[in-house]
């Protein structure tokens, strides 16, 4: 599989692109429209098709560019199914695969930050929006949050997943680019060692 983490520096948004070595067709995860030159330079680069535009949530720090990709390429738009966006081609929804070529996508349903957030794991990589950040984790105040869900998400869902598991945020401020779960279980001040939901809260 060919993997690419962009960053967007405005909103500290990572974008995550990736491409189909055989067929090679080509998705990105949380684009960002300031950001699609970019992206398309990229994809064009690597000799790629963009076949799916995929986001994690709605984002309140960004617009995501999947619509103009969709306006300028022709790429299909896959969103959580819990939306039911006009624009969306395909709806997400936890336990149906998602694939793309030889790429796998299993979708977890992970709210808490907001209540349509997703996290999608290919392989030994898990991509966790802003549910799981590394160090840290999404803000609950806004967007039909809830800290008693994000925390349940987390700790039953996504640190259930094997150790060795990259952790691919969509943004980070330190200019740190991947996790693992077991560092994350490890070191988050905010959600690891063990913390009781109250400690979270």
């Amino acid at each position: 599989m060919i993997f690419r983490q962009l960053f967007e520096p405005l909103s500290s948004t990572y974008t995550y692109l990736l491409g189909c070595e055989e067929t090679r067709q080509a998705i990105l995860i949380d684009p960002v429209i300031v950001s699609i030159d970019r992206d398309l330079t990229e994809i064009s680069r690597l000799g790629l098709t963009l076949a799916y535009s995929i986001d994690t949530h709605i984002h309140a720090d960004h617009i995501t560019a999947a619509l103009e990709l969709k306006n300028k390429m022709g790429s299909k738009v896959a969103m959580p199914a819990y939306d039911r966006l006009a624009c969306a081609d395909v709806g997400i929804e936890e336990g149906v695969p998602f694939k793309v070529g030889s790429i796998l996508l299993q979708p977890l349903h992970t709210p808490g930050h907001t209540d349509d957030h997703f996290s999608y794991q290919c392989n030994d990589k898990v991509f966790t929006g802003d549910a799981l950040l590394i160090e840290g984790c999404g803000r609950t105040d806004f967007q039909n949050g809830s800290v008693g869900t994000l925390f349940k998400s987390i700790t039953e869902k996504l640190f259930s997943l094997p150790d060795d598991t990259l952790v691919y945020p969509a943004h980070d401020y330190k200019d740190r680019c991947v996790s693992s779960i077991v560092q994350e279980k490890k070191r988050n001040p905010r959600i690891g060692q063990e913390h009781t939901l109250e400690q979270f809260r």
